[in-house]
């Protein structure tokens, strides 16, 4: 053996020499990864050729093997870290020659191209990577940050801490709009830093928050680390489950674990949120600290209130807090006494399948001693107590046709006990009843007239509802009832629209916030996946990005504008129609809507051209664009080459030889943090997507094929990878910083500002180490 190592070990040496000396060299990241593949191979294939690389593999024909095997140690888990007194015999470390491995490394990159960047089932989920790429840097590049920064500093800047407290909130703001951490970064330090500065903030504390918020992007949805993760997550977590239920002795995972082995991306976003909301609120909380305790060096700064009418205390009260919690409460109130709820009168045409047990109970006895062992002896005593009562009421009944009797009843029973008030008329008209109310609190002296007419067409829409619109009612005729009721409203709510327009935290926060909530409401909802998702908030940024150049220009924005209003006539029309018209029978309403919501699409197409030829016209689409594709193609050219460099890992054996030496140890808890750890180290000198491609193949069917929830640990190593974009001396937020960051401002200042925050992420990983529902909770409320 050379220099007394196993041949394995060396050549992962080997490998990761090549890719650091790669990274090193100066060369584009995404080369330098393949080309270090095909390096390392070449240096391992010469070295195994002179019979330099040998592997100590174990001998399974010996006795003490054997021995092993007769006492019941299965043979997947004996190894030499478990067992290193076994006898063992040295072989090459390309048992068949490195000619084969290196035919069999082709055909696998060929096959793994095509499964995961050209015509894979992942292909869908990774180009909502480019649709949040072009989303981000379209809000970046149209000013909107400066917009938010400006505004969130006269609100806290009259606060201790105000100014650090408004970075972390326009971060946290940026990291749900752009997912991307160098474009934060620099984009806060080029607008926030030398208005710090010049506060009176110490270097210190405005160059720590603003690097930490910067990092937010990897952890607050949608987060473009979490879509390449989750689509890796998918993968590992199904795989390693099947393997684990196989060993159990079970035919597959869904026996073994009593529910289907799979992770989302949108179940990932949704495990997210809490997570990136505590770390922000951490670091808020930390910078609020910090000035009472240091108040000269983040001293309270008074910006102007921005030109907004005053407001009192007791009318900010009632308008901002009391009305909105007393509609809503009192909504939801209805909602519980079943006044307000769904009214949904289908009935099915066949019946419900009968239930089954919570846990599948004709296995074999290997299988159902692992089931007992992984839910317990109650959870498969109850189950057992399931079936038996299944199969005493004659076994699971299958569904069948209902009969138009059975129909009839079921429709008649569900009329009779439907709400007086439909929930979709009822949250509608909240809404607007809510931007009714905050009108009248941002100005208190305007002619309050219009709002008191919008109110009463409130009002008068839940009555008519109430007593005119039965659950039987088509959507055409429940309109038409509406119709007074709702101009009113409306015509009052054009009126707000005009007050709220003149408040500037309102203008330059609500646009961006509808976005985000429409991109995130959408997914976290469970209404669609990542991808449609994304291409909305890719449109949607372009025309905000439209309308701000076409005021910058002091020119009409109406268009974007009514082009916005399509959209949404669009979706209401597709939710509340039938639009099916090519049936057989087809009702005057549902032809009248197909036009309006074709008429709506096709002006959301022209506003959208619109938009984009205002940006192209202006100078900002190309930019964009370029930016765009640099972004994307970094992205799947990383891909590509990662996907090489661990073909070559797996080639000589070291994949297995990772995954040999961390299922060596016995405790789960012990093994992730091995992971962790290493993750956080690599994390100085990698980017997250060398990390994601390179890294979590080789280590995830180990920590995706325990007991851990698939959710919880993709989340850490989100947060993990965060922490150490963060920590000296190589965090990447560091020198995005710095590159941006005045003279006087010095590295030592960097790394002295970002320590506590550093800490502020460990006890966040902490937080979610010990106490996993908060990851787990959101995803658990939501139904998928």
């Amino acid at each position: 053996m050379l220099f007394g190592l196993d041949g394995v070990e060396i050549g992962l040496i080997i490998v990761f020499l090549c890719l650091f000396g790669g990274i090193l060299s100066g060369f584009p990241v995404a080369f330098a990864i393949g080309g270090a593949g095909i390096i390392s191979f070449g240096i391992i294939a010469a070295l195994d050729s002179a019979g330099l690389l040998l592997h100590q593999a174990i001998d399974t024909g010996s006795a003490m093997y054997a021995d092993l095997v007769a006492q019941g140690v299965r043979p997947e888990s004996i190894s030499t870290f478990r067992y290193p007194d076994l006898p063992r015999y040295s072989e090459p470390v390309f048992p068949r020659g490195w000619e084969v491995a290196l035919d069999r490394n082709i055909s696998f990159v060929v096959n793994r191209m095509n499964e995961r960047v050209l015509a894979g089932q992942s292909i869908e989920t990774l180009l909502a990577v480019a649709m949040f790429v072009l989303m981000g840097i379209t809000l970046e590049r149209s000013r909107i940050a400066n917009d938010l920064l400006t505004t969130m500093a006269r609100v806290f800047g009259p606060l201790p801490g105000g100014l650090a407290v408004s970075v972390v909130v326009v971060g946290a703001f940026l990291a749900a709009s752009t997912g991307i951490v160098g474009a934060t970064v620099v984009t806060m330090g080029l607008l926030s830093l030398p208005t710090m500065l010049r506060a009176g903030y110490s270097p210190q504390l405005a160059t720590g928050v603003i690097a930490a918020s910067g990092t937010l992007g990897q952890i607050i949805p949608p987060s473009i680390v979490i879509v390449l993760l989750g689509t890796l997550a998918g993968d590992l977590y199904s795989a390693a489950q099947e393997e684990r239920a196989t060993l159990a002795g079970c035919t597959d995972a869904l026996t073994f674990l009593g529910e289907p082995a799979v992770v989302s991306v949108g179940t990932l976003f949704q495990a997210a949120l809490l997570p990136g909301i505590l770390l922000a609120g951490l670091y808020g909380l930390y910078a609020f600290g910090y000035a009472l305790v240091n108040p000269s060096k983040a001293p309270a700064v008074e910006l102007g209130d921005g030109g907004s009418e005053p407001v009192t205390r007791g009318e900010a009260m009632t308008w901002f807090l009391g009305v909105p919690t007393l509609l809503i409460v009192g909504m939801l109130a209805l909602g519980q006494v079943g006044v307000i709820g769904s009214q949904d009168v289908t009935v099915d045409t066949y019946s419900d399948a009968g239930e089954t047990a919570s846990l599948r109970t004709n296995v074999g006895e290997q299988c159902r001693a692992s089931m007992i062992d992984l839910h317990g002896q109650a959870a498969w005593d109850r189950a057992v107590a399931e079936q038996q009562a299944i199969n005493e009421a004659g076994g699971v009944e299958q569904a069948r046709a209902l009969s138009e009797e059975e129909r009839d009843a079921l429709r008649d029973a569900k009329i009779a006990n439907s709400p007086v008030i439909g929930t979709g008329v009822a949250v509608g008209f909240l809404l607007l009843a809510l931007a009714l109310s905050v009108a009248r609190g941002v100005s208190p002296t305007a002619e309050p007239l219009p709002l008191i007419v919008g109110a009463a067409g409130v009002v008068l829409a839940l009555l008519f509802d109430a007593l005119f619109i039965s659950p039987l009612a088509s959507a055409g005729v429940t309109f038409l009832i509406l119709l007074v009721p709702l101009a009113l409203t409306l015509w009052g709510v054009r009126y707000a629209t005009g007050i709220l327009s003149q408040n500037e935290l309102l203008r330059v926060v609500f646009p961006p916030l509808v976005l985000i909530v429409a991109v995130l409401g959408s997914i976290l909802g469970g209404i669609t996946n990542p991808t449609p998702a994304a291409a909305l908030g890719a449109g949607g940024a372009i025309m905000l990005a439209a309308y701000r150049k076409l005021a910058d220009e002091n020119r009409s924005g109406r268009l974007i504008i009514w082009t916005t209003f399509a959209v949404v006539i669009m979706i209401l029309v597709g939710i509340n129609f039938d639009l099916r018209v090519g049936l057989a029978d087809v009702a005057l309403e549902s032809w009248i809507a197909y036009v309006v919501a074709q008429a709506a699409y096709l002006f959301a197409i022209f506003g959208l051209f619109y938009a984009l030829w205002v940006l192209f016209a202006g100078g900002v689409l190309t930019p964009v664009v370029r930016e765009t594709a640099k972004v994307t193609s970094m992205v799947f050219t990383i891909l590509i080459g990662s996907q090489l460099l661990n073909l070559v890992v797996i080639s000589f054996g070291g994949e297995h030889y990772i995954q040999t030496f961390l299922q060596s140890f016995d405790n789960e808890f012990k093994v992730f943090l091995i992971v962790m750890l290493v993750l956080f180290v690599l994390g100085f000198v990698l980017d997250f997507l060398e990390i994601i491609y390179i890294v979590i193949p080789i280590v995830g069917p180990v920590i995706y094929g325990g007991t851990f929830d698939p959710k919880w640990v993709t989340i850490m190593i989100a947060v993990n990878l965060q922490t150490s974009f963060l920590t000296p001396p190589f965090g990447f937020a560091l020198f995005y910083l710095r590159g941006v960051a005045p003279k006087e401002v010095t590295t030592g200042h960097i790394y002295q500002g970002v320590l506590p925050f550093v800490l502020i992420q460990v006890v966040g990983i902490a937080i979610l180490w010990f106490f996993p529902a908060i990851v787990t909770i959101v995803p658990d409320l939501i139904p998928n």
